[in-house]
């Protein structure tokens, strides 16, 4: 199925131009941007998850690190 969706000239020349350069079609541009985007989305929301951990969290994944290098190892 598709749509259509009205856009200046201007982004239509630079969505184009963009498509072919990358050997994609107008919407598979679009895809590969929208990906993009929601990888960016998702990295950054991990980034804030992280930075907001407590030291409980930090203590069990020193404590897993060692284990899984331990058993690694044969230890």
């Amino acid at each position: 199925m598709s749509t259509t969706i009205k856009v200046s000239p201007q982004l239509r020349e630079r969505i184009n131009r963009d498509a072919q350069e990358q050997g994609v079609t107008a919407a598979g541009l679009i895809e590969m941007l929208l990906d993009e985007r929601e990888r960016q989305q998702r990295m950054r929301a991990f980034g804030r998850a992280v930075s907001g951990a407590d030291q409980d969290y930090w203590d069990e994944m020193r404590h897993w690190d060692t284990a899984l290098e331990e058993g690694s190892r044969g230890d």
